[in-house]
């Protein structure tokens, strides 16, 4: 499978002494559609895990009794294979290190916005599966077994990663949105020599340009209005191992000349701080725009772009190769029924067809979801062609109608004298309807922010979203 993970569900467990807090969390990831339990302690959740397992542990790092940092160093030695993701209020440096290096797969600190939950928990999900399908075709090396197809353009881009993964040389992953670069990513880490050492990932849309700066390379308390203690930056997490800058375009100007220099001298300092400090890291970067376009309108540095661009890696569309289609319905068809713990459903041959004539515009990630629903709405039976009419952008029209990457002058299927205005709407509108209204997932397929998508949406007239929370207790 070469895809982006974004399952419509997962088993969460939710570690907190907080009752208010740990409610607040979990109403969230409900809401997102998983399926989510609660602890009030290390202890409790440490029963838990004996009779359950979870795709992703939340747990904070401060408690009474056993402490986050506890539960995961036990969870650590019994070989529970969850996510742990650390959720904490106190800004506390070496305990956010240890953490990660016992295994943990990320932090999040309170007070933070429902979509900063989401999308966390999203990724940790995105990485479960990716390490869970590397055990599908053993004998891959580099974790290449978390791709599935035998097509021609699959087949190179398995022999990229494995002459770029024993190196140590930063990678820049291209790809249209959906297609799955972080997957890529996490398969040349794990192929490489820092595959023992922690793979920290940084969501570059997601950020403020005033955060970017801080959660790159941290900060020292007092540094900004904010900065009530110091914090660690994702350099100093990633020292001897992997850092993924995803979507880097979105890192500003200004702070692209700071992330050069630590390309080029493995230095940096902490907002605030005057002592240089050093690292070593390996960069890899994604991106779903043409960079050397960005260099040419002087959005992106060329210098930067040169350094990251020393191995560059291009993950293909799913269009270009439409034959893995029935190897990644058989896939996704036996995943959603494992994890919806009901029957499979099959896709009868025009299903099939169906699928392969279409034009995939979500890629790999798309096909996904629509194979999920499939197993959700016809569990033991067979899905046809007609069941997925509904369910595809322009679903009546063949791939052949449809405007592609490569032939933007295509008007096939476009109403003569719409704006691009008009044209772009519909666009947004039709993906929204695709995930069924969540714009995290919306905002991932067309290529774009959270923010971004939320403030066109008002301009369109909708109304916005509930601002809800989730604060330290």
């Amino acid at each position: 499978m070469i895809g982006t993970k974004q399952p419509l569900r997962g088993t969460i467990l939710v570690v907190d002494d907080h009752a208010r807090a740990r409610e607040s969390m979990a109403d969230v990831l409900l809401s997102a559609g998983h399926q989510v339990d609660g602890c009030c302690s290390a202890a409790e959740a440490l029963q838990v895990v004996t009779e359950q397992s979870y795709d992703v542990i939340i747990t904070d790092l401060r408690m009474p009794g056993m402490t986050g940092l506890e539960l995961i160093r036990r969870l650590s030695e019994r070989a529970v294979d969850s996510q742990l993701i650390v959720v904490t209020a106190h800004a506390s440096v070496a305990a956010a290190v240890e953490a990660m290096r016992l295994g943990a797969f990320d932090f999040i600190e309170k007070p933070f916005h429902v979509d900063d939950l989401e999308a966390i928990v999203a990724r940790a999900l995105n990485h479960a599966e990716a390490c869970d399908q590397r055990s599908l075709l053993p004998g891959t090396p580099g974790g290449q077994g978390a791709m599935i197809g035998e097509s021609q353009p699959m087949q190179a881009l398995r022999a990229k990663i494995m002459q770029a993964a024993p190196t140590s040389e930063t990678i820049l992953i291209t790809g249209e949105s959906g297609v799955g670069k972080e997957l890529v990513a996490s398969a040349v880490h794990a192929g490489s020599v820092r595959a023992a050492a922690p793979m920290v990932r940084l969501n570059c849309p997601a950020l403020s340009p005033q955060l970017m700066e801080s959660e790159l390379f941290g900060h020292e308390r007092g540094s900004f209005t904010s900065a009530e203690a110091p914090r660690i930056g994702r350099f100093e997490l990633a020292d001897q191992g992997t850092i993924l800058l995803d979507e880097v375009t979105e890192i500003g100007l200004p702070l692209q000349a700071k992330l050069l220099r630590v390309l080029q001298e493995r230095q940096f300092e902490r907002v605030g701080a005057s002592e240089t400090r050093s690292t070593d890291v390996r960069v890899i970067a994604t991106s779903n725009r043409i960079l050397r376009e960005d260099v040419r309108q002087g959005r992106f540095r060329e210098d930067l772009y040169f350094r990251l661009a020393v191995i560059p890696i291009h993950v293909p569309p799913l269009r270009q190769r439409p034959d893995d289609i029935p190897l990644l319905v058989e896939h996704f068809c036996a995943r959603a029924s494992q994890r919806l713990a009901g029957e499979a459903c099959e896709f009868d041959p025009g299903a099939l067809d169906r699928l392969h004539e279409y034009h995939w515009p979500g890629n790999v990630r798309e096909l996904e979801n629509i194979v999920t629903r499939g197993c959700l709405l016809h569990a033991g039976a067979t899905v046809t062609s007609s069941d997925i009419r509904g369910w595809l952008i322009d679903g009546d029209a063949p791939a052949a109608k449809l405007a592609d990457t490569t032939d933007v002058g295509s008007s096939a299927t476009l109403p003569v004298g719409m704006s691009l205005q008009e044209m772009e709407r519909k666009l947004i509108e039709a993906t929204l309807d695709q995930f069924d209204g969540h714009r995290l997932r919306t905002a991932q397929a067309l290529g774009i922010g959270v923010r971004t998508l939320t403030n066109k949406l008002r301009a369109y007239g909708y109304a916005p979203r509930e601002k809800s929370y989730v604060r330290a207790a």
